[in-house]
């Protein structure tokens, strides 16, 4: 008996000494570890004044794992002098969307008028507009619009010879195809303000009012619009560029490769030269189309953007009642012959999803704005940057977010 206890007296300080060696980890501490490679590179990205700020968000299933603001809604004014008493960035605030606009407006907006027979993915162009209607033109469907195989322009300066809407529809439709219809990828915003004109064609609507009854409202995304400083209530944007210097770009420098034969870039000047918040930074749809199109001109928060994500995820339901059917989400995110889906992306090649499973589809905005979802793992990433405060480099570019976001995608997809 002696030995017994001896022998346990002599075991329990062993004991004692192992489990204080390795404690058990709270959930909470486990989640910080989890997450500390990403918000390693964002605050990185702030503190070596690469961006002003972000807003990132991770969810898997119905649990949303990690999010967080990072820096400031605006650290700059126009003349790149820093702002005395700036606002931090919140979970709370607007950013322009840029191109997001292009799959959470346009491209939901479409997906729903497939579902409910109101247009086909293989209907001519010029069923709906009468300047497709033509042999150059005729075999141009919506299928080609939405995965930018149109031949379409991938660019033009449309406020040189359009001051609105109607304007802008007609001198797309006179513009001349650059490339043979359906036979490569040339990513086009034009193709997208024409998929806004249709979708005003066939609901008797202006496009966002469209979206907001449509698309928005349905979806709980109550903080998403066109021209958010119009409406109201919008206190919480995130700044963007300082006029539009990289566009101006554009029409001048023809080493970038969208200048256009036998237009004057002195023949306009309408320029903005102030720091743009709350106006939507895409030359086109603020000169040329009133702050709204098909295109670019959404504002919105990383918590609507995820509804939206939500619902993809979801096979097309929100909650228990259905906003499109599984098989019209499936028709939109099955990759095509450029191997990518309807309006969304899904080349794995792409930095945004780069080494992605199969499936995932994303999609990014010139401001600084992306979205990820990987179907596989049922999780998705919301990164919102306004990198354009920062103004351009010494070479007259933006802040290059494809690293960052490359390296978001890699830490994601190790969780």
């Amino acid at each position: 008996m002696r030995y017994h206890l001896l022998f346990f007296l002599l075991l329990v300080p062993t004991i004692f000494v192992f489990s204080q060696s390795k404690p058990a980890q709270s959930p909470q501490l486990a989640t910080a570890k989890k997450f500390k490679t990403l918000d390693s590179l964002l605050q990185t990205e702030v503190n070596g004044d690469k961006i002003p700020g972000a807003v990132i968000q991770v969810k898997k299933g119905k649990q949303v794992l990690f999010q967080r603001a990072y820096g400031l809604s605006q650290k700059y004014n126009a003349q790149h002098q820093l702002l005395p008493n700036p606002e931090p960035s919140t979970l709370e605030h607007l950013y322009d969307l840029a191109s997001l606009t292009k799959v959470v407006g346009t491209t939901t907006a479409i997906m729903l008028l497939v579902d409910q027979e109101q247009i086909g993915l293989e209907d001519p162009v010029g069923k709906y507009i009468h300047a497709f209607d033509t042999p150059e033109k005729s075999k141009i469907t919506i299928r080609y619009l939405l995965s930018h195989s149109a031949g379409l322009r991938e660019w033009y300066p449309l406020y040189y010879r359009a001051s609105n809407k109607q304007e802008t529809y007609r001198l797309i439709g006179e513009l001349p195809l650059a490339f043979p219809v359906g036979k490569q990828r040339r990513y086009s915003d034009l193709g997208f303000v024409l998929l806004g004109q249709i979708i005003e064609q066939v609901s008797k609507m202006p496009l966002e009012q469209f979206l907001d009854q449509q698309v928005f409202k349905p979806l709980g995304m109550l903080h998403t619009t066109y021209n958010p400083l119009s409406k109201g209530g919008f206190t919480k944007i995130a700044a963007t560029s300082h006029g539009n210097p990289y566009e101006k770009r554009m029409v001048y420098d023809a080493s970038l490769g969208f200048t256009v034969k036998d237009l004057d870039p002195k023949q306009w000047d309408g320029w903005r030269n102030y720091t743009l918040k709350g106006e939507v930074n895409d030359g086109n749809t603020w000169y040329a189309n009133g702050g709204i199109s098909g295109a670019a001109g959404l504002f919105s928060t990383v918590g609507d953007l995820q509804k939206l994500v939500d619902m993809l995820l979801a096979k097309g339901k929100v909650g228990e009642r259905k906003f499109v059917s599984a098989q019209t989400v499936e028709q939109f995110l099955t990759k095509d012959q450029f191997n990518n889906g309807l309006g969304w992306m899904m080349d794995p090649s792409n930095p945004v999803m780069k080494n992605a499973p199969a499936g995932t589809f994303a999609h990014t905005g010139f401001t600084g704005t992306s979205i990820v979802v990987v179907p596989q793992a049922n999780i998705s990433v919301i990164v919102l940057i306004n990198r354009q405060n920062m103004g351009l480099s010494g070479k007259g570019a933006y802040y290059d977010l494809g690293p960052l976001r490359q390296k978001l995608i890699a830490a994601v997809l190790k969780l």
